[in-house]
């Protein structure tokens, strides 16, 4: 690909592209565009909207499990149902909503803001989307297969884990764990593709003068969950071939009575499962790495510890899984290897808080809807990690392992962490990809129904857990005291819910009758920003060459340009 030319302000003043609603195209005009799409925006938005349907789907599985739990000995779920719906909701909350939408992200704004026309293999990356949009149609698929004799044969039901030995055909009868085990092979091709792609384009298609040191930490944070989805993935793959294996040649590596082990699954699983929370977590760190020096008027605080904070987030997480099995029977030794690298992984996260900090010490702060979000996220991630590190002690661990607190701790990670950056990415990039604002009054409401019902949902839940009230259970008795706990949960998730109708709400009302964003509406730095909203399809009309780590303050600021101070 052509190198840029030298930037100039007039480079980055563009046509209005044309709009798909403009043109005289019918529906079938816009599917067929959808489903022979290779834009990676087109595709980013493709991810985004399935991740946040699939939310919506399993949210309602949450709800309902909620009243299930709101009384003692209630009726109002089966437990082979209430099984199901805890199993699908936890698969889809990982694998169907964190995963796709984190892709999305990747997708629409990796290549805008290294300056380059696409992603390094567009095809690759129509595939990678619609391996992972047929995974999540197979998983509930499940749902209107024939169960035959058993009918717990309709859905899977083993947990989103699906420990051993619940997997094996003597207690997974049918083909539950069947369509679960094969939807997560084909997820997990998806995501590899994904992560090839956004690798190959990051180290080859950067814009003249983006060295390394110049890239948005968005992008140097998605190159290191790039590389760990590579590493991560090929575990979880093979440990379901092992399973299908095990249920179908009688190959017996899980099962304990013919010469297997049990608490292989489990390493398998979470040498996945660990690296996968970073995998989550680290592209919300990447967006209010982006949204927080934009609304606090200020650079970054930190750069180059921030991107070495990263990459050791990374190493480490490939060695704490097994503080997820403090229980099973691990040496001291294993025990005490685990707990250390556990703790160790809270000094790069507690670099990154204190740089976050850093940079809104002193600021101009704007209490604008995304850096709302991220403020939410700052305080509910602290929080996480406090619980995480009192956690990572093996005889604390020992004592409140599978009960509600560990529920209340990974609700603070991937709810009060990931989500709520999801939606600051979502209310900051929204005007770019569609070229109005979201409205702020409705996004108000969102913010605080949901803020409020979240800690009123998750913050009890350390409670009952302290009470000893384990995970997984679809009722439980009215003298353990956990009434109380479990009453203000469901509540709290009652409360949420009219809090994501707004944010739903909020999105369709703005496509058709929102506020005109203009180019670049919050007077951010950042390449994609350079050119209109929403971009054309060949993103710069002339490739960028950039200067510094802020290349639209350089073209704001030509008298006092970003590079002088690097």
């Amino acid at each position: 690909m052509a190198s840029g030319t030298t930037s100039t302000e007039n480079e980055y003043q563009f046509p209005e592209p044309e709009r798909i609603g403009e043109e005289k195209g019918t529906l079938t005009r816009l599917v067929q565009e959808m489903v022979f799409t290779v834009d990676h925006k087109k595709l980013g938005l493709m991810y985004i909207g399935s991740g946040l349907l699939f939310f919506v789907v399993a949210g309602l599985m949450a709800l309902m499990m909620r009243l299930q739990l709101f009384f003692p000995r209630n009726t109002l779920l089966e437990p082979d149902v209430f099984n199901r719906f805890f199993t699908m909701h936890g698969t889809a909350m990982v694998f169907l909503v964190g995963m796709p939408i984190i892709f999305g992200f990747a997708n629409y704004l990796i290549p805008l803001m290294i300056g380059t026309r696409d992603m390094a293999f567009p095809r690759l990356n129509a595939f990678g989307f619609w391996i992972f949009f047929f995974s999540g149609l197979l998983l509930y698929f499940s749902y209107l297969a024939a169960p035959g004799l058993y009918a717990a044969g309709s859905a899977p039901d083993v947990g989103w884990f699906a420990y051993a030995p619940l997997t094996a055909k003597a207690f997974s009868r049918g083909h539950s764990t069947d369509y679960w085990t094969l939807s997560l092979l084909l997820g997990g091709i998806g995501s590899i593709a994904t992560s090839i792609n956004i690798i190959v384009t990051i180290i080859c298609l950067r814009c003249k003068g983006m060295v390394l040191g110049r890239m948005p930490l968005f992008v140097w944070l998605f190159l290191v969950v790039a590389f760990l989805v590579i590493i991560a993935m090929p575990p979880l793959s093979a440990c379901q071939i092992m399973l299908i294996l095990d249920r179908y040649l009688g190959a017996k590596f899980f099962d304990t009575q013919a010469g297997g082990s049990a608490v292989l699954w489990q390493h398998f699983f979470w040498i996945f499962g660990h690296p996968e929370v970073y995998i989550l977590i680290l592209p919300g760190f990447a967006i209010a790495s982006e949204v927080i020096p934009v609304f606090s008027r200020k650079p970054i605080f930190g750069y180059p510890v921030m991107v070495a904070a990263s990459v050791m987030i990374a190493f480490i997480s490939l060695g704490v899984w097994a503080h997820h099995m403090f229980s099973v029977g691990m040496t001291s030794i294993g025990n005490t290897f685990f707990a250390i690298s556990t703790m160790l992984v809270a000094i790069p996260t507690g670099i990154k808080i204190f740089n976050w900090l850093g940079t809104m010490y002193g600021g101009k702060i704007r209490f604008d809807l995304p850096m709302l979000f991220c403020i939410g996220f700052l305080f509910q991630f602290l929080i996480a990690g406090l619980t995480g590190v009192m956690l990572a002690m093996a005889p604390f661990d020992w004592q409140l392992t599978d009960s509600y607190f560990v529920v209340a701790h990974f609700h603070y990670v991937l709810i009060g962490g990931l989500l709520y950056t999801i939606f600051a990415g979502i209310y900051y990039w929204y005007p770019k990809a569609f070229g109005k604002m979201l409205s702020p009054k409705l996004g108000h409401w969102h913010f605080w129904l949901f803020t409020i019902g979240f800690h009123l949902t998750f913050a009890p839940q350390h409670f009952a857990g302290f009470l000893g009230m384990p995970r997984r259970i679809f009722t439980y008795e009215a003298d353990r005291g956990w009434e109380i706990w479990n009453q203000l949960s469901t509540i709290g998730v009652l409360i949420q819910m009219p809090g994501i109708m707004f944010f739903v709400g909020n999105l369709i009302y703005s496509y058709f009758k929102g506020k005109p964003a203009g180019n670049d509406p919050w007077d951010a730095w950042t390449l994609e920003w350079s050119t209109t909203s929403p971009p054309p399809d060949y993103n710069f009309e002339h490739l960028p060459e950039v200067k510094s780590r802020r290349p639209l303050w350089d073209v704001k600021h030509p008298s006092d340009p970003d590079w002088k101070f690097e």
